[in-house]
Formats: C-alpha cells, structure tokens, sequence
C-alpha cells in the first residue's frame, strides 16, 4: 500500500472518530507530528502500533495496509458465481444433446417374402419408441380384374397364440374399386409403437387383405413382413 493511501485512511478514521491529531497521537503514545507525518504520507507507524490501531478501529490488517485480501474475497465470490454458472450451462448442454438424441432415428426396411405382393415400409426407432410405416403395396400375381364393392388391409402381430390388431386401412363406398386402385391409395402408419425396435420373423408381422364382391364373396390375402436388417 501506498503511504499516501495508508495516510488517508489513517485521516478518516481519526475524524470518524471525533480524535484531533493530538488526541490520536496520545492514544498511541507518539507525537502529534507523528500522526501529521503519518497522515501526509510521509511515514508509517511501527507494526506493533499497526497490529493496535487494527484492534481498537476493528479493521484488518490487510484492510489497514491495503492488501488484496480483499479483492481476493472478490474473486473467490465471481469464481463461485462463474462455477455454477458453468455447472449450469453444462447441464443445459447435456439435457438438450439428451433430448435431441432421443429424437435421433434410425430407419429399418421392410419387405416381404410373399411372391404376389411387393412392399415398401420402414420401421423408424430410437431409445423411446418405434414407428411402423407402410405403403407402396403392389400386388404382381397377375392381373385382377374383379370389382370389389369392399376392402379392409389389417396390420397383425403375432406373439406366440396371441394376435393382435395394429392398423386397419378400409374401403367401403359405393363405387366398385380394383384391388390395384385399393393398394395405390393403402398407407399404415402406425407411431408410437414400442418402446424398442424389434426384428420380425416367423411371420409374426403381416397384413391381411379381405377383398369382397358385391355378391358377397370374399378374397383373402395374407402377405408375412420382415425386417431385413435387425435393430
């Protein structure tokens, strides 16, 4: 610390607590010209008269001579703000690259192995859940020419004697319609499906294709799916 600033601070004290030179110089058992050279900056009491002008004021040493003990409190306060703040940010960063990773899909094909039929679809899955996406059946066992007045495509599964439902896509209008006509406009989509992706054999995914005429007979078609790389 300067003398200058030490003598300053020396000043303000003694007027903070109504002392004359005189009367702080007694206090300290020094002359009055010694607090004056004191408080010109021009000298400075011993350390035994520091260490009790620090006791009876309540100052610090460090705050009495200046240090930077505190400035250090300072930074060690904005090192801690800085600290969180940083331990904040982080865990913002790796909440959101967390969500957006769990929004990362990955896409699977699926086909068939019938003959007659050809498939376009695909399984979409991350950590959360799957999806199942169908569309583009084509039927190419030949030409079929009949009329149907309805048609109902049901998406199955199988697990072990238990079936079930998934997605139905129906026609049912008054007008006749081909079962091309009915593939062109098929589409299953189905979100939400599982929780994890699943491969598919043993025919445990498939559609059923009951095509009917107006006299009531009824066409049915059953076309296994498969995924052709497992997840």
């Amino acid at each position: 610390m300067k003398q200058e600033e030490f003598g300053k601070l020396i000043k303000n004290l003694r007027k903070k607590h109504n002392l004359t030179q005189k009367g702080f110089a007694d206090k300290y058992n020094v002359t009055y010209q010694a607090v004056s050279k004191w408080e010109n900056g021009k000298n400075m009491p011993d350390t035994f008269l520091l260490q009790q002008i620090s006791n009876d004021f309540d100052i610090s040493l460090e705050e009495l001579l200046g240090s930077s003990s505190k400035p250090k409190k300072n930074k060690t306060f904005f090192f801690i703000v800085f600290s969180i703040v940083v331990i904040f940010l982080m865990a913002i960063f790796f909440y959101l690259y967390n969500l957006f990773k769990s929004y990362d899909f990955e896409f699977k094909t699926i086909t068939t192995n019938c003959d007659n039929f050809n498939i376009s679809g695909s399984v979409s899955y991350n950590k959360n859940k799957s999806a199942i996406y169908i569309t583009n059946v084509k039927y190419c066992g030949g030409d079929v020419l009949d009329e149907f007045q309805t048609i109902e495509c049901v998406l199955y599964e199988t697990d072990g004697s238990l079936e079930r439902k998934i997605s139905t896509y129906k026609y049912q209008e008054e007008d006749l319609i081909t079962l091309e006509e009915f593939l062109q406009n098929l589409t299953l989509s189905i979100d939400n499906y599982e929780q994890i992706c699943r491969e598919y054999d043993d025919d445990n995914l498939y559609l059923i294709i009951n095509a009917t005429k107006k006299d009531n007979e009824t066409i049915t078609y059953r076309i296994p799916l498969i995924l052709n790389e497992e997840c």
